[in-house]
Formats: C-alpha cells, sequence, structure tokens
C-alpha cells in the first residue's frame, strides 16, 4: 500500500472512531437513563466489554493462531495505556469527578484483579485451572454489579423526590445507536491501526517498534475515543467507568476466556513477569489515591499521568532498539511510576487516618 493510500486511511478511520463514539456513547447514556441506572454501571459493563472487543479479537486470534504469550502483553499493555493516557488525555479536556462508590468498590477490583494475575503467573505460565478462575470472578463482578444496579434502580424509583427523564428516542433507535456505534469503533480503530502501520514501516520503522507502540495502542483505540466524547458531552462518569471496567474486563475475561481455551495455558515472558506486570500494578494503585485525593483527575494529575505512560514508551522503545540508553529508561520508568504508587498509598492511608480523626462540625 503507498503511503497516500495509508495516509487516506489513517484519516477516514480517525473520523469513523469519532462518529461512531459519538453515536455509542449517546446509545450508552439513552439506554441508562431509560432503565433508571446510574451512567457509571453502563460504563463499568456494556461500554467496558463493548470497548475491549479488539483487546480481545486480539488475545483469541493469537491463541488460537499457536502464539498465546501475546495475550498477556496486548492486556498488561492495554491496560497500562488506558489509566495513563487516556484517563490523562480525558482529564485534561476536562477534570473528571467520579462517584464514591467507584473508589470504594471498582478501583479495588481492578486492582485486586493485577494482584490475582501477577500472583498466578509468578511461576511464568497461567493455566487454565488459573484462567476459568479469573474468568469465574469476572462472571461475579458481572453478577454484582446488575444487582447493585437493580437496587439503584428500585431506590430511585420509590424515592418521591426521584423524576424519570425523558426518553424521546424509541428504544429500537437508542439500542441501534449502541451496535452501530460498537461496531463503527471497532471498524475505525482497525483502520487507523492498519493507516498508521503502514506509514511506519514506510518511514522506517521494524515491526517490532510498530507492534508495540501503534498495535498495542490501537487496540485501545475504541475506550480512548469512548472516553474522551464522553466527557466532552458531560458524561463523565462514563468515561471514567469505561476505562476502569475495561482493565478488569482485560484481566478477568479476556486472560481468563484465552487461557482456558489454550490446552497448554499462556506462557508469560520473563521480561513481562519482571517488569510490565509490576507497572501496570504500580499504575492501577497509583489510580486510587489520584481520585481520593478530590474524588477525581485534576489537570495536573493528568499531565503526571501522561508523563509516566511517555517514560514507559521510552523504555519499550530503548528495549525493542537496544539503545544505549535502555538502562536509564528504565530506571526512569522504575522510578517514576512506582514511587508514583508508593506516594499514593501514603497519601490515601493520611486521608482515611484524617476522615477518621476528624472533630465532628460544629453546628450553629
Amino acid at each position: 500500500m503507498c503511503t497516500l493510500g495509508a495516509l487516506v486511511l489513517l484519516i477516514l478511520g480517525l473520523v469513523v472512531l469519532v462518529v461512531a463514539a459519538e453515536l455509542f456513547v449517546r446509545g450508552a447514556a439513552g439506554i441508562a437513563a431509560r432503565v433508571g441506572i446510574s451512567p457509571l454501571i453502563v460504563g463499568l459493563t456494556a461500554v467496558a466489554c463493548g470497548t475491549s472487543a479488539p483487546e480481545l479479537a486480539v488475545s483469541l486470534n493469537a491463541s488460537l493462531n499457536g502464539s498465546p504469550d501475546l495475550a498477556v502483553g496486548n492486556v498488561v499493555g492495554s491496560n497500562i495505556f488506558n489509566i495513563l493516557f487516556i484517563l490523562g488525555c480525558t482529564a485534561i479536556i476536562t477534570p473528571l469527578i467520579v462517584e464514591k462508590k467507584l473508589i470504594r468498590i471498582e478501583v479495588p477490583i481492578m486492582i485486586g484483579a493485577a494482584l490475582a494475575l501477577w500472583f498466578l503467573v509468578r511461576d511464568g505460565h497461567l493455566g487454565q485451572g488459573e484462567s476459568a478462575l479469573l474468568f469465574t470472578a469476572l462472571v461475579g463482578f458481572i453478577v454484582y454489579t446488575v444487582i447493585s444496579a437493580r437496587r439503584e434502580s428500585r431506590h430511585n424509583t420509590d424515592d418521591p423526590h426521584h423524576t424519570q427523564p425523558e426518553t424521546r428516542k424509541p428504544i429500537w433507535i437508542t439500542i441501534a445507536l449502541l451496535i452501530v456505534g460498537l461496531a463503527g469503533i471497532v471498524f475505525g480503530a482497525n483502520l487507523l491501526v492498519r493507516g498508521a502501520t503502514e506509514i511506519a514501516k514506510a518511514m522506517g520503522v521494524s515491526d517490532l517498534i510498530i507492534g508495540l507502540t501503534i498495535v498495542a495502542a490501537g487496540t485501545s483505540l475504541p475506550e480512548l475515543a469512548t472516553s474522551f466524547v464522553a466527557a466532552l458531552r458531560g458524561h463523565r462518569d462514563i468515561a471514567i467507568g469505561n476505562v476502569i471496567g475495561s482493565n478488569i474486563f482485560n484481566i478477568l475475561g479476556i486472560l481468563g476466556l484465552t487461557g482456558s481455551i489454550t490446552p497448554d495455558g499462556i506462557p508469560v515472558a520473563s521480561s513481562v513477569l519482571s517488569f510490565d506486570i509490576p507497572v501496570m500494578l504500580a499504575v492501577c494503585i497509583t489510580c486510587l489515591p489520584v481520585l481520593i485525593s478530590g474524588c477525581g483527575i485534576s489537570r495536573g494529575e493528568a499531565l503526571a499521568l501522561l508523563a509516566g505512560y511517555l517514560a514507559y514508551t521510552a523504555y519499550l522503545v530503548f528495549n525493542a532498539t537496544g539503545h544505549d540508553n535502555l538502562a536509564q529508561a528504565s530506571a526512569t520508568t522504575l522510578w517514576f511510576v512506582i514511587p508514583l504508587a508508593g506516594v499514593g498509598i501514603v497519601t490515601t492511608a493520611l486521608a482515611w487516618w484524617r476522615r477518621r480523626h476528624a472533630p465532628p462540625p460544629i453546628e450553629r
């Protein structure tokens, strides 16, 4: 493919991705309003599972074609990209504010899923039984979320001050927007990745670099587009819930399903076990205090997240090319991301202690 054709694919994919994300968010928000559940629940479930379709397709394809080890790299890389890059970019556009429920329940579940993965693959292998355990945990999470949503809906219905939102559009239109938007997101992401890959090849960039950067980030483009558009339209809960839900689904669902159907399980490279998974875990832990600090993500915190992703990407590039600055890049990543997690844990503990020991408000 010529460079001009690749450029056309790149631009077309971007346009399709943005338009499809707009339709998808409209459909998701419409369904949430119609059935009386919060946009956060929709973002954690339907939107998160839908936007993780590219990661699922890549992991299953790799497993069925005799390369199951790619599944772990795809999931770990996507989860790092989701938090550092997507939340960073989205919060720069508009500071994100989240519900306390997300901080109390879903973010700890995401951290627990990352910890469970690290524990299960400590021997360099994710077996079928371990994969089935992850998938069972996903089923439990979905069941809990649905039950929680039904209780919330029942509470809102019984609340005399609660008024049903207007639902002018027929339900079939809302569902059609959701389906067409999801299909367009996957199609647009594929066009964008293909175009970017061809341009990178034309510029002399190696296939390894392309795989570590463009393709890895490309499978997360649906999450990026959906969170971006959701934030612009004021659906901040969908924007954050999409990222947190996708990370949970990536670990429990994609690795759980892929490992379960692979006869010998999934081998895990030593470099992923010793570096990438710890970075993913540190990033997930860092996400908690960042949200707790102000029940959201400010623009300053967003810039810190983006800086962390740039440091991690620099390490990947230097590692792939055997660059002389590999040691410095590795040290920068480890000394930037992991200390952030440590500071985050201390910050969370101090905030909890202060709330516990704060004097009661003085009544006037």
